[in-house]
C-alpha cells in the first residue's frame, strides 16, 4: 500500500504546483479585466483605441485555464462541489465509501468520456490551426489542447483520491479489529 501512497503523494504534488500557477493565472486575469474595463471607457473619451478583441480574448483564455487546470487541484483540496444531504452525518468509513464509490462509477468514467469526445476534436483544431475569427483574434488550437491536459490531470488525481480512500478505509478496519482497546 506504500507504493501506492507513494504515487498518489506524487500525483498530489504535480497538481499542488499546477494549482499555484493557478493562482498567478486569477491574478493576471483580474488584471487584464480591470484593464479591459478602464480603456474600454478611455477609448470612448479619448479615441486612443487601446481596447482590442485580443485583451478580451485573452482574458477568457485565461479563464478558461483556470477552470480547466484547476479542477484538478479543487478535487485534490475536497474543494469541489458536494452535495451534502447526509455525507457530513456518516462516519469516516462512511465517507471513504461514499467518495470511493463515486471516483470508481462516476469521476473517472466521466474523464474518459471526455478525453474520447474531446480528442477529435482538438486534433482537427491544430490540424487546421484554429484561429479566432475576430479580429486580432487569438490562435484556440492551443487552448483546446488543454481539454484534454485537464482531463488527465483530473483523472490522475481521481486515482490519487482513490489511493487516499482505500488507505482510509484500510485504516478504519485495522482501527475496528484492534484488540482489546478497539477504537472504533
Amino acid at each position: 500500500m506504500e507504493t501506492w501512497l507513494k504515487l498518489a503523494r506524487a500525483i498530489d504534488q504535480l497538481n499542488l504546483a499546477i494549482g499555484r500557477l493557478v493562482y498567478w493565472l486569477v491574478l493576471l486575469m483580474v488584471g487584464l479585466g480591470a484593464y479591459n474595463a478602464i480603456v474600454r471607457y478611455l477609448d470612448r473619451y479619448t479615441g486612443l483605441g487601446l481596447s482590442s478583441n485580443f485583451y478580451l480574448e485573452l482574458q477568457w483564455y485565461l479563464f478558461s485555464l483556470i477552470f480547466l487546470l484547476g479542477a484538478a487541484y479543487a478535487l485534490q483540496r475536497d474543494a469541489h462541489v458536494r452535495v451534502d444531504v447526509f455525507f457530513g452525518r456518516l462516519s469516516p468509513r462512511g465517507r471513504a465509501w461514499i467518495n470511493l464509490l463515486g471516483t470508481v462509477l462516476f469521476l473517472l468514467p466521466f474523464c474518459g468520456l471526455m478525453l474520447w469526445v474531446s480528442w477529435g476534436w482538438v486534433v482537427n483544431s491544430w490540424v487546421v490551426r484554429e484561429v479566432s475569427p475576430d479580429p486580432d483574434g487569438l490562435p484556440r488550437y492551443p487552448l483546446k489542447a488543454m481539454l484534454p491536459v485537464a482531463f488527465v490531470l483530473l483523472a490522475l488525481q481521481g486515482c490519487s483520491f482513490l489511493i487516499h480512500q482505500i488507505a482510509r478505509l484500510r485504516q478504519c478496519e485495522a482501527e475496528t479489529h484492534e484488540d482489546g482497546l478497539g477504537k472504533v
